[in-house]
């Protein structure tokens, strides 16, 4: 059998190797365009920060190495250009010596992956705009920070790519703005979720511009003006092009494959095209979202080496199958940790589904043990099934490891109530004898059972115009003088006993504290006698990273609320 592989890094280099230990026999080619064959592409912006310091250590393997231990022919600097399905064959150019070629083959995998989203904006070829994709491109960003030492930097484009790149240019040593169309940074999150994102960067002294359009780009000397839509422009020595990825799909389309998604090419759950013995995998092909059924584009390099492998399989006779993917990840920021996994609230809203979601803000450890750090969790799941369909993470401590739980969790088809009995491992240096995910299960239970009604910051401000209602704060004084909102009552949760005469019965009570803990059990409390209680979700410490989020300059609350409120206590 003879296998052509083009494209290597994740998809096709996995496949390339998966082959070899599968068929001693097979005669496998890979035609890759670039100069590497398979390296650490998510490795690439720590390079241009410096946390990676060698070249030769984002390379994983080398032609020299996939021939020696498996015996493959790898050629880099190679494309492959046209494929003729019919006769089976491809034609390739020799990049180094221009020379163009035929090869045949009895099975062909496509794995080109996909390529940094350009427009066409005036001015954008200068040399000094950047675009991150390959192990050369990371070579070019370092040596342009290594000759002329940049001061500035502008990247268009807030998703995973350009928020490590502000890291790591931050670390560098060079001033970063972000610019942003949509009003969030990193799409997978919900937008209250991503304003701690927000935070940090500013804490770090990076200037998000969200809401704002790169129009085009002006040179003159060594230094680019940004040109933005109904906005003063920016100068940076250097522009990084981070706006996203598109799917390399050209060849697949000239050989006539069905496409789907930004022509992205369209594949079986075996990995294989609408061509026989044509199979593709990666960031260049369209999957189902396991948790919605959906048809959809994620550029994950999990994913991609788990398809690299089906097709492996199959190409050499097996029966694999690729079940979807659900879009798990996690990234680093600083000393920030930020992962999700399933779908956000804004993917639950446009299905139009019958979701709930909670938000709780657990410690990564148990609090008693030195170096307890604080953790959002925001978790959506199916309203009357209580299926969990996604989660959200932010914190320092602990977050890779609630994501897995939750990302298994989905992956088995687990309800929020079979996460209240999970038994995950205890000690006090690593978790709490209630897990943090065993908590989330606990609050969905909570609210299945009518023990507790809750409500969101979303409905704070329609709230707070209302004289039907008591807003109701049951944190302690201290914590009210450094920060709260106008309009709610100060009734700390260990004078509520005494002092329930003071509230109004006929009236809801909406109640807020530090975190959703205190407030939880004032509900408790007050629906024993007899009252209309609600909590607020996420409490007051996740409100007030919204309310600076929508209001940097002058942070202000609703209500009339004291402006510059100070960082608040850490009491749960």
């Amino acid at each position: 059998m003879k296998v052509i592989i083009i494209g290597g890094v994740a998809g096709g280099a996995t496949a390339a190797a998966r082959i070899r230990r599968l068929d001693e026999k097979a005669q496998i080619t890979v035609f890759e365009r670039s100069g590497f064959v398979s390296y650490a592409n998510c490795g690439l912006p720590y390079y241009v920060g410096g946390v990676i310091t060698k070249k030769e250590e984002l390379t994983l393997q080398t032609p020299q190495s996939f021939r020696e231990r498996f015996n493959i022919d790898v050629r880099t600097a190679h494309e492959v250009t046209d494929i003729d399905a019919d006769n089976r064959t491809v034609t390739v150019r020799d990049l180094r010596t221009g020379r163009v070629f035929e090869d045949s083959y009895d099975k062909l995998l496509l794995a080109p992956g996909a390529r940094p989203t350009k427009p066409r904006l005036a001015g954008s070829d200068s040399e000094n705009i950047f675009t991150l994709r390959t192990v050369e491109d990371t070579f070019r960003i370092k040596e342009e920070i290594v000759r002329r030492s940049p001061e500035r930097a502008v990247i268009a484009g807030g998703g995973y790519i350009g928020v490590e790149m502000a890291e790591n240019l931050v670390n560098s040593g060079v001033d970063v703005t972000i610019v942003q169309r949509p009003k969030q940074l990193l799409s997978p999150l919900d937008y209250d979720m991503a304003c701690a994102v927000h935070a940090k960067l500013r804490e770090k002294g990076v200037t998000l511009k969200l809401g704002s359009s790169v129009e085009g780009f002006e040179h003159e000397g060594k230094s680019v003006t940004v040109l933005l839509k109904d906005e003063e422009p920016l100068t940076a020595d250097m522009v990084i092009l981070a706006i996203g990825v598109t799917p390399d799909t050209t060849l697949a389309e000239k050989a006539g494959l069905k496409t789907g998604i930004k022509g992205s090419i369209i594949v079986s759950d075996t990995m294989e095209t609408s061509k026989p013995d044509i199979y593709a995998v990666g960031d260049a092909v369209q999957v189902k979202h396991s948790v919605t059924g959906e048809a959809a584009l994620i550029s994950l390099a999990g994913p991609a080496n788990k398809q690299g492998r089906i097709a492996a399989d199959n190409i050499c006779g097996g029966h694999s199958r690729y079940r979807g993917s659900q879009g798990s990840s996690v990234i680093k920021l600083f000393d920030m940790t930020i992962a999700n996994t399933g779908i956000n609230e804004k993917t639950a809203k446009a299905l139009e589904l019958d979701y709930e979601k909670i938000v709780l803000s657990p410690a990564s450890h148990a609090t008693y043990y030195p170096g307890a750090t604080t953790m959002t969790m925001k978790v959506i799941y199916d309203r009357k099934t209580l299926k969990l369909l996604g989660g959200q993470i932010v914190g320092f401590d602990g977050v890779d490891k609630r994501i897995d739980v939750l990302a298994t969790a989905i992956g088995a088809g687990m309800s929020m109530d079979e996460l209240a009995d999970l038994d995950l491992a205890y000690a006090p240096p690593y978790s709490s004898a209630k897990d943090p995910v065993n908590m989330a299960g606990f609050m969905a239970e909570n609210l299945r059972d009518g023990l507790v009604k809750q409500f969101h910051w979303e409905e704070l401000e329609q709230l707070c115009e209302r004289s039907d209602v008591t807003l109701l704060d049951a944190r302690t004084a201290e914590e009210c003088r450094a920060g709260r909102i106008d309009g709610f009552v100060n009734i700390p949760l260990d004078s509520l006993r005494a002092r329930m005469n003071e509230l109004d019965r006929g009236k809801p009570v909406y109640v807020m504290c530090q975190s959703g803990l205190r407030s939880y059990i004032t509900c408790r409390i007050l629906t024993q006698e007899g009252f209309d209680c609600y909590n607020f979700s996420g409490g007051y410490r996740f409100y007030e990273a919204i309310a600076r989020d929508r209001s940097p300059v002058k942070f202000t609350l609703p209500c009339g609320a004291d402006a510059g409120v100070t960082a608040s206590s850490e009491r749960r």
